[in-house]
């Protein structure tokens, strides 16, 4: 059993952060669980560019309000209650709105876990689907 809270998390190595977001990893590819799992939260106001090369992601908006851009394709708002899964190669922007209480949060799973402070196992296998 793994039992963790999310302030813990937070005041440890397992909280990497950017100049547009932070995220939590409350759980890793250590953890032995065939995914990872992260409270992300996307700062107001920003943008960033994601591409992970070989992950299935699933996100859900806990709060705030913003939108994804798939490169190459569609535009998608995200507010709370969304749920988005971007699919191995979905290259995106991340945006999230400005304004009092805009930040996103998020809660994200990565199939195969992601290893670290930013490192994925972009040639992994993917243990939820094998």
């Amino acid at each position: 059993m793994i039992v963790r809270t999310l302030e813990e998390c937070r005041n440890s190595e397992r909280r990497v952060a950017s100049e547009t977001w932070e995220s939590v990893r409350m759980l890793l590819k250590d953890d032995k669980m065939g995914f990872s799992f992260h409270i992300t939260t996307i700062y107001e106001g920003t943008e960033t560019h994601i591409h992970y090369k070989n992950h299935l992601e699933s996100v859900y908006c806990m709060s705030g309000e913003g939108e994804i851009e798939v490169v190459g394709g569609e535009t998608y708002p995200i507010k709370p209650g969304t749920l988005y899964i971007l699919d191995k190669h979905d290259e995106h922007y991340l945006r999230a709105y400005s304004g009092e209480g805009k930040e996103m949060v998020m809660a994200c799973v990565f199939n195969p876990p992601i290893t670290g402070n930013e490192v994925h196992d972009e040639n992994g296998v993917y243990p939820l689907v094998d």
